[in-house]
C-alpha cells in the first residue's frame, strides 16, 4: 500500500500499542534492561537494546539469559526487569507527543483498543495515570491463550472485540515486532519513529516521526469518523 492510498482511507477501528506508542515507555524498558543486569553482575551485549524492542518480558528475560551465556537466570531475570519496569513507570507516567489528542478525536467517532505484550495491570495502570484508559473499549494483552507479538494473537483479538475485520482496522506501532504482529493479523500500520531502510520499511503503510506529525493530523480530523 502507499502512503497515499491509506491518507485517503478512513478506519471503521484503531488499534493501539502502549509503549513507544501512547505511552513513553521505551527509555523506562531500557533503564530496566539496564538495571536488571546490573542487580545479576552482567553486562547488556552489544546491540540488545534493538534486540529487545517491543519483546515481551519473559521472552526478553530469556533473550537476557542466552545472551549472557546465564541460562538458568530467565526467570529470575524476567522478574526482576519487569519490576524494575513498573516502578519506573508508576513515577513518571508520559504520553508520546500527539498521542493523547489522537486517541481523544478518535475515539468520538470509533472503537479503540489497545494490543500490548505488557501485563494487563501495567497497561492499564499506564492510561488511568495518562488519562487515557477510558477512550479504549478494549485491553488485550499476551498472556496464557493470547501469544505475545510478533504472533498475530493480541491484534486478531482486538479487532474482534472491536466488531470489524481485519482490513478495516488500523494499527499504530513503534516496533518492528509490533507491526509484524499486526500485518499477520491482517490490519493496515501506521509505523511511529524513523524509517528504517531495506525491506523491514514494508512493515508500515505509512511512516511517520510523530503522532503529532500535521499530515497524520490532518488525515485524521479529515478521514476519522466517515
Amino acid at each position: 500500500m502507499t502512503v497515499r492510498n491509506i491518507l485517503a482511507w478512513s478506519p471503521s477501528a484503531i488499534v493501539f500499542d502502549c509503549d513507544g506508542t501512547l505511552m513513553d515507555t521505551e527509555r523506562h524498558w531500557q533503564e530496566a534492561r539496564n538495571a536488571t543486569f546490573r542487580v545479576f553482575g552482567l553486562k547488556p551485549p552489544a546491540g540488545f537494546a534493538d534486540r529487545a524492542k517491543g519483546v515481551h518480558y519473559t521472552e526478553c528475560g530469556a533473550l537476557m539469559a542466552e545472551e549472557t551465556g546465564k541460562p538458568d537466570l530467565a526467570d529470575d531475570l524476567a522478574a526482576t526487569l519487569l519490576t524494575t519496569f513498573t516502578a519506573l513507570v508508576d513515577e513518571d507516567p508520559v504520553t508520546m507527543p500527539g498521542a493523547a489528542a489522537l486517541v481523544r478525536l478518535a475515539a468520538r467517532h470509533l472503537p479503540l483498543a489497545v494490543a500490548s505484550n505488557c501485563p494487563r495491570e501495567t497497561v492499564e495502570s499506564c492510561l488511568d495515570r495518562a488519562g487515557l484508559l477510558g477512550s479504549f473499549s478494549h485491553v488485550v494483552v499476551a498472556g496464557e491463550d493470547v501469544r505475545p507479538k510478533p504472533e498475530p494473537d493480541v491484534y486478531s483479538v482486538a479487532v474482534r472485540l472491536c466488531g470489524v475485520p481485519p482490513e478495516k482496522a488500523l494499527a499504530v506501532e513503534d516496533s518492528l515486532t509490533g507491526m509484524e504482529s499486526a500485518r499477520r493479523a491482517g490490519l493496515r500500520v501506521i509505523g511511529l519513529g524513523a524509517r528504517p531502510p531495506g525491506p523491514e520499511a514494508e512493515q508500515a503503510d505509512l511512516w511517520v516521526d510523530s503522532l503529532a506529525d500535521p499530515e497524520l493530523v490532518d488525515w485524521a480530523r479529515s478521514r476519522i469518523g466517515e
